[in-house]
C-alpha cells in the first residue's frame, strides 16, 4: 500500500463507518474546532509533512503543469470557501489508485489516478471541494487534538513511519499502529459528521465557483457500481472516505433545488490527462495509443489528444513529428500555457535556444499566472548557461511567489553557476525554511558563513539569517517536546 494511501487513511482521513445524520441536523463542526491546534502550528505540520513528501516519497510526482493545474483548479474553489487563512497547496502522486487526501494546513494530495478516472471537471472539482471542506471546517483540529493525547512531534513522527512502511512495513508497523490507537477514540464520535458536513461544504463550494454540482454524486455513484463489479476491490478514495446510501441520497436531494446547466471541461483538464497517459509506460506504446485514438476520432478533444501524441513523440526524441502534432492542436483554436511550453521546449532539445526561449517570453505575456513557464524559462536559462540572467528571473518572481521552492532552488542553482558559493546555500537554506525544515536551514546558513566568498554585507544578512533560523529550530524543539 503507497504512502500516500497510508497517510491518508492513517493520519487525516475519516475512516470509520458509522450511522449517518440528515444534512441538515449537521452541526457546524468547524465552528469550534479545537483550540488546542493554530492555525500557524498546523501549517508548520503540514509544511515539515510535506516536505518528507517531496524529498522522500517516490511516488511524488514533481511535474510544473500537473501541479499548476491542480493549483489553478484548486484555486477557484478555494477562493469561495470559507478558508480561515491556512491558504492551500495541491500536488500530484504518481498512482495509479483514485484517491486524494488532505493533510493539516491546506497540503490536498491527488493522484494521477483519480485525475484519469474523472469523468469530466466538475467530477475531480467535487472530489477537491469535499478534500477542501475538511481542512476549511478544522476537522484535522478536533479530530487529532480534541482528546489532548496526541502532540505535535506525534504526528510529524507518524508522517515519518508512514514513508517508512512504504518500502519497509515491519519497521514502522509498530509506530503506526500506536500512533492510530490514540486517534481510534476521537474518530468514533466525529467521523460520520466530518463527512456529512464535507459533503455539505463541498456541494456549496461547486455551486459557487460554477461548476456541475451533479459532478461530486456522479463520481461517487461511478465509484460505487465498480465497487459492486468487483467484490472486496473498493478504491482508495471509498476506503479512506466510506460512502452509504444516505449520504448519497443526501447529495442527490441538495442538487434537485439547483437548475441544471451543462458546464464544458476546461481546456487545461484535457491536457493535463492527455500528458498524463503519454507519460505511461514506453513512449513507443504511448504513440501507438494516440495514433489510434486520433484515426479512430475516439477523443473527447482532438486538441488534447494531439498534445498527448506530441508530448509521448517527445519523449521518443522525435522532435519534428513532435513539433508538427504542436502546431497541428494550436490550428484547433485551443489556447493554452501547456501547449505553448511543449512548443518551447521541443525548439530547445533541437539546439534552438534563442526561439525556445522566445516562446517561453510570449507565453509569459499571455498566460503570466502560469508557473509552469516561469520554471521552464528558468530552466533554460541556466541550461544555457545564462546565469545572471537566471537570478534576476528568480528573484523577479520571488517577489510575488516568496514561498515558492522551485524558485528558491532556482535561486541556488543560478549562485552556483556564477560560482558565488555562499549565496548558492543562503538560497538553499531559504527553500528548506519554506518547506518548515529549520535544521537543514541551519545547515545551509552555517555552510554558507564557511564558504569564504560573501562580503561583509552578505555575511551580515547571512548571520542574521542564521540566528533567527537557529531560534526556530529551538522553538521547533520546545513544540516538540511539548
Amino acid at each position: 500500500m503507497l504512502y500516500s494511501r497510508r497517510l491518508a487513511a492513517g493520519l487525516l482521513a475519516v475512516l470509520l463507518l458509522v450511522q449517518p445524520l440528515h444534512a441538515d441536523d449537521l452541526p457546524e463542526l468547524g465552528d469550534v474546532a479545537s483550540n488546542d491546534l493554530s492555525l500557524a502550528t498546523e501549517k508548520k505540520i503540514g509544511q515539515q509533512i510535506m516536505h518528507e513528501i517531496r524529498w522522500r516519497e517516490p511516488s511524488y510526482l514533481d511535474d510544473a503543469d500537473v501541479e499548476a493545474y491542480l493549483n489553478q483548479l484548486g484555486g477557484r474553489l478555494v477562493a469561495v470557501s470559507n478558508d480561515p487563512g491556512l491558504g492551500f497547496y495541491f500536488f500530484p502522486i504518481n498512482d495509479p489508485s483514485v484517491n486524494a487526501f488532505a493533510m493539516p494546513g491546506g497540503f490536498i494530495g491527488v493522484h494521477t489516478g483519480l485525475l484519469l478516472s474523472a469523468q469530466s471537471e466538475s467530477e475531480l472539482a467535487g472530489v477537491l471541494a469535499h478534500e477542501i471542506s475538511h481542512v476549511t471546517q478544522r476537522h484535522i483540529a478536533r479530530q487529532v487534538f480534541q482528546s489532548n493525547k496526541l502532540g505535535i512531534a506525534s504526528m510529524v513522527a507518524m508522517g515519518l513511519a508512514l514513508l517508512a512502511a512504504r518500502s519497509n512495513s515491519q519497521v514502522a508497523g509498530a509506530t503506526i499502529v500506536t500512533s492510530q490507537a490514540g486517534m481510534a477514540s476521537a474518530q468514533l464520535a466525529f467521523s460520520r459528521d466530518f463527512e456529512r458536513e464535507a459533503d455539505r461544504q463541498g456541494f456549496e463550494i461547486m455551486r459557487r465557483s460554477g461548476f456541475d454540482v451533479r459532478g461530486m454524486s456522479d463520481f461517487f455513484e461511478r465509484l460505487q457500481k465498480a465497487v459492486r463489479l468487483y467484490e472486496n476491490n473498493a478504491t482508495a478514495y471509498l476506503r479512506t472516505h466510506p460512502m452509504t446510501g444516505e449520504r448519497m441520497t443526501d447529495m442527490q436531494n441538495r442538487e434537485q433545488a439547483v437548475s441544471y446547466h451543462q458546464i464544458a471541461d476546461s481546456d487545461d483538464f484535457q491536457l493535463v490527462r492527455a500528458k498524463l497517459r503519454a507519460m505511461q509506460g514506453i513512449p513507443s506504446e504511448a504513440i501507438k495509443d494516440f495514433t489510434t485514438l486520433l484515426r479512430e476520432k475516439k477523443y473527447a478533444s482532438q486538441a488534447a489528444t494531439r498534445y498527448g501524441l506530441a508530448y509521448a513523440l517527445f519523449r521518443a526524441r522525435d522532435w519534428e513529428a513532435a513539433e508538427r502534432e504542436v502546431r497541428a492542436a494550436r490550428k484547433l483554436k485551443i489556447s493554452a500555457a501547456m501547449l505553448e511550453r511543449l512548443l518551447a521546449d521541443i525548439r530547445l532539445a533541437q539546439g534552438d535556444v534563442a526561439g525556445g526561449q522566445a516562446i517561453y517570453r510570449e507565453a509569459m505575456q499571455r498566460f503570466p499566472l502560469n508557473q509552469g513557464l516561469s520554471y521552464g524559462y528558468g530552466a533554460s536559462l541556466i541550461a544555457s548557461r545564462r546565469f545572471a540572467d537566471a537570478l534576476h528571473f528568480a528573484e523577479l518572481q520571488l517577489q510575488n511567489y516568496p514561498q515558492d521552492v522551485r524558485l528558491h532552488k532556482m535561486r541556488a542553482e543560478s549562485y552556483a553557476g556564477l560560482g558565488r558559493r555562499a549565496q548558492e546555500h543562503q538560497a538553499l537554506a531559504e527553500a528548506f525554511a519554506v518547506q518548515g525544515d529549520a535544521a537543514a536551514a541551519v545547515e545551509q546558513l552555517q555552510l554558507a558563513q564557511a564558504a569564504g566568498d560573501a562580503n561583509f554585507y552578505e555575511m551580515s544578512v547571512i548571520d542574521a539569517r542564521l540566528r533567527e533560523m537557529k531560534q526556530r529550530q529551538l522553538e521547533m524543539l520546545k513544540e516538540k517536546r511539548n
